[in-house]
């Protein structure tokens, strides 16, 4: 992946939500900030522009000034810790934006001279806060607006956007789909459980929340269970896939990698089908 620098904004009022401390909203069981954070994880600095909290991986610090600025004051006080060529900016509430769509971005402002890329949302609309911007003309084109406005603070970023060559990047239907109100996130955690989408997010919220980095292989660990409920009792399931993990763990030295993972499940599911058999012989 090219290399880029992250600045997500969780800063802002969040007045359609009381008030309520956005970026800590859980959805699917995360916070809309880490799940932010995990889309861009590839990044070499990330820059979050709010106040400080707990993340799953260490990040810079700052904050806007004056506080409450808006969104150019805060990108404007982001870049100033960023070093790389290209700046992927987030806003912090985007809880189905995926690596998928950072890398079709990235792709996107490497064609040709153009300053950068942003993504449209399904009514056409350009998301500035969901864009890739080379630091270059960034820079260049805040101070260009500080100076001419006596600063960034409460500008909108329609005055940055339009000043720069960027190219449109149609992702996802949900790729910039953000949370300003509580019917935005009741739709968000709806969404969540859908039944297409239940058992992934629900596996990545396991393992963020145990701190594992391992890509498993679910189907295979729910075909084994399926074969251990039938084949055996249904209370055998959930215990064989906890042995399976555990017998991986010891097999890999404690690493657990998804061979490992594959190889226990593979014998233990022909355990199942053994265990299987002998009930049906006679």
């Amino acid at each position: 992946m090219t290399a880029y620098d992250a600045i997500v904004l969780a800063g802002g009022a969040a007045k359609r939500l009381g008030g309520a401390d956005k970026p800590a909203v859980r959805v699917g069981g995360r916070a809309l900030l880490d799940r932010v954070l995990a889309a861009c994880a590839d990044a070499a600095t990330t820059v979050v522009v709010g106040g400080r909290r707990p993340t799953p991986r260490a990040v810079t610090w700052t904050r806007e000034e004056p506080h409450g600025g808006g969104p150019l004051a805060a990108l404007g006080a982001g870049v100033r810790h960023t070093s790389s060529e290209r700046v992927l900016v987030l806003s912090a509430d985007l809880p189905f934006l995926r690596e998928s769509t950072v890398e079709a971005l990235l792709v996107a402002a490497g064609h040709g001279d153009r300053d950068g890329a942003l993504c449209v949302d399904q009514d056409g609309r350009d998301q500035p806060l969901v864009a890739v911007y080379r630091a270059e003309p960034l820079r260049r084109e805040l101070a260009l607006l500080a100076t001419e406005h006596g600063g960034l603070a409460g500008l909108p970023l329609r005055l940055l956007t339009h000043e720069l060559d960027l190219a449109r990047v149609e992702a996802g239907p949900l790729a910039s789909f953000d949370c300003d109100t509580w019917e935005d996130i009741a739709t968000a955690r709806s969404r969540i459980r859908e039944h297409g989408t239940v058992l992934d997010e629900w596996i990545t919220a396991v393992k963020n929340e145990l701190g594992i980095e391992l890509d498993v292989d679910t189907g295979v660990l729910l075909d084994l269970a399926r074969d251990a409920a039938h084949g055996v009792a249904r209370p055998a399931a959930p215990l064989t896939t906890f042995l399976v993990g555990y017998a991986a763990a010891r097999a890999s030295d404690g690493g657990g990698g998804p061979e490992a993972v594959a190889e226990a499940a593979r014998k233990a599911a022909a355990l199942a089908l053994r265990w299987a058999d002998e009930n049906e012989t006679p």
